[in-house]
């Protein structure tokens, strides 16, 4: 890999605490087993999934730099340096693709800001798996992020959310901390039209993955155990 240019690869993990090459393609492990820089946000985490992935790997071979939220930024546009003299970057996610509801966005940005090329590799994103399983537009959709945590900004926003997805055939996906989805259901059962769309998916690719789409109206009659469980909620109102 030690071309004239480093290159910065994009390393998808898992969802879950599932084996990586159940989700994951072979060209992951191939590209980890040949870089020894990697950009992650959680160090322990990161070391785990790379000796996961690659068993024989050195891991005090490797050299790891956080991306968290107390990372100095100055500190943070230094990080892709290495690629001038033919080092390649691994940059990892905690959960998923980098840069997808992910800090690793900023790393990409400086990686086209300094000429260096991005290679993403194939990997599982929570957001687009429950876009293909919840029936809805899969030609318009929306990730808006997190919600407002105050209850009356949230139902404001729930209720903007339904109104756009209406006037323009648009799917609005969010998510939320997963130890506040419970009261987030609640909140959509209580706020959105009795025939809007909701599909709520849950623990993607794990064995307790759970997938469903009804109206709010068949909701009502339905509780499913979310607590502390990685959601995406996905709203379509036609």
């Amino acid at each position: 890999m030690n071309n004239e240019q480093g290159k910065l690869y994009l390393i998808p993990t898992t969802l879950g605490d599932n084996e990586p090459l159940e989700v994951l393609p072979l060209s992951v492990k191939k590209v980890i087993e040949e870089l020894d820089f990697f950009i992650v946000e959680n160090e322990k985490t990161a070391r785990r999934f790379i000796k996961q992935i690659t068993p024989r790997k050195s891991q005090p071979s490797l050299t790891i730099l956080k991306l968290d939220k107390y990372a100095d930024q100055l500190e943070v546009r230094t990080y892709l340096d290495v690629c001038v003299s033919g080092t390649s970057v691994g940059l990892l996610s905690e959960a998923g693709v980098p840069a997808i509801a992910d800090p690793g966005a900023e790393i990409v940005k400086l990686a086209h800001e300094k000429g260096i090329r991005v290679i993403p590799l194939v990997g599982p994103s929570s957001i687009i798996l429950a876009m293909m399983s919840s029936g809805f537009n899969g030609q318009n959709f929306a990730f808006n992020g997190y919600l407002p945590i105050d209850t009356s900004e949230r139902k404001a926003a729930i209720k903007k959310l339904e109104r756009l997805s209406r006037e323009n055939n648009q799917s609005q996906i969010f998510i939320e901390t997963p130890y506040r989805n419970e009261k987030m259901l609640a909140d959509l059962k209580s706020t959105l039209t009795p025939t809007a769309k909701l599909c709520i998916a849950c623990d993607i690719t794990l064995q307790s993955e759970y997938i469903k789409t009804l109206t709010i109206s068949d909701w009502k009659s339905e509780t499913p155990d979310l607590h502390k469980r990685p959601t995406i909620f996905i709203i379509h109102k036609e």
